[in-house]
């Protein structure tokens, strides 16, 4: 079956650094992207950025540019999001998601509506 799975989350002070990794199993990695979304409390979920299994390409959205970025290692089927320079606006539950790279055609990364797929999310939280 499917799977995703996001990790690596946790507290930490404004400043610091994070890398998160989702975990896939279940579908052959190089047809599908993998995108990464937020949540914070009361708002609702954006895209932060995405990767292609099949040619590496990436997208990282204006809100995180120069702070976050994305890799892979096809081997491990795992992405990962690299977070530098956290603010506490940063804070939110981290997902992973999986979308058919036939869905992605342009830049930025696919919309949220064709992520067919959904991890269980892990909590960064900054502090002040």
């Amino acid at each position: 079956e499917v799977q995703l799975q996001a990790s690596g989350g946790g507290l930490v002070q404004a400043g610091g650094s994070l890398r998160l990794a989702c975990a896939t199993s279940g579908f052959t990695f190089d047809d599908y992207a993998v995108g990464w979304f937020r949540q914070a409390p009361g708002k609702e979920r954006e895209g932060i950025s995405c990767i292609s299994g099949g040619d590496g390409s990436v997208y990282i959205e204006d809100s995180v540019k120069g702070r976050f970025t994305i890799s892979s290692d096809n081997a491990k089927n795992t992405v990962y999001l690299q977070m530098n320079s956290l603010k506490p606006e940063d804070t939110a539950v981290y997902y992973c998601a999986r979308v058919s790279t036939f869905a992605w055609t342009t830049d930025p990364c696919p919309e949220i509506a064709k992520y067919d797929n959904w991890g269980q999310g892990t909590q960064v939280t900054v502090s002040s």
